[in-house]
């Protein structure tokens, strides 16, 4: 099957999906205030599929670890509404190490009234750590860069337990990221940006949690996990991860 095809198969699905979530998801994705050049992203990154997957709801506690431009933040705000919240993490090795905008979008949201519920933490990523207990720990296609240079590289088995530490019992800590070779465990993470799923099921795993199922819906069979997920050959539509794991 031709590459394009495969694509259009996925969006199809992504959007049938998206209309059966719940209406929180689908009203908190329709938010006005969201960025238009945000919400182009949607329909490659499936918002809808993935929160209902991770069951994020109104009312609770989310860490959006790394936040980047603030995409998934926005969303999370908007999903839990004004009886939950959402505390944005950005550590202070992605601040200090990375240009300006690539944290800039997340950090602003300190200061965006459109966005009450939502607050910004930063810190050292091997303490992470939130103010109250929380009902989930989110991290989208940043995992892999945990192992790189720039971050550290961080010290994993510290960063899986602080995560684990932060949330309450039966708290979900949900990990999406682009998928390498089968195998090849860090090899790629600084080079391709991608990560062997294998690596994150053991980290994580080894932290106390207990793997709680995996979505298909971001997983592409069209690509080779071979080139950069820069490239424009496969840009916005790498083969991606979806784990969730419970902390007992």
């Amino acid at each position: 099957m031709k590459r394009t095809a495969v694509i259009a198969i996925l969006l199809c699905t992504s959007a049938n999906a998206a209309s059966e979530s719940p209406d929180y998801i689908q009203a908190a994705i329709a938010n006005p205030h969201r960025p238009p050049e945000q919400v182009a992203f949607d329909a490659r990154r499936k918002p809808a599929e993935s929160i209902d997957f991770a069951g994020l709801k109104p009312g609770d506690r989310v860490g959006d670890f790394m936040p980047g431009s603030g995409y998934f933040t926005r969303i999370f705000s908007g999903v839990v509404g004004s009886a939950g919240h959402v505390y944005a993490f950005v550590p202070s090795e992605e601040i200090k190490n990375c240009t300006p905008s690539e944290t800039a979008g997340g950090l602003a949201l300190a200061h965006d009234r459109n966005y009450p519920n939502v607050s910004v933490e930063t810190g050292a990523v091997d303490r992470y750590a939130a103010p109250v207990p929380l009902d989930m720990v989110w991290t989208a296609q940043n995992y892999h860069d945990l192992y790189d240079k720039f971050m550290g590289p961080a010290n994993l088995a510290m960063f899986d337990r602080a995560v684990f530490r932060a949330l309450k019992h039966g708290g979900v800590f949900l990990v999406i990221d682009h998928v390498a070779q089968t195998g090849s465990g860090t090899r790629d993470t600084d080079t391709l940006h991608r990560i062997d799923p294998a690596v994150i099921v053991k980290d994580v795993t080894a932290a106390g949690f207990v793997p709680a199922g995996e979505s298909d819906a971001l997983r592409n069979p069209a690509d080779t996990h071979t080139l950069r997920v820069f490239d424009p050959a496969i840009r916005g539509h790498t083969d991606q991860v979806v784990l969730k794991f419970v902390k007992p």
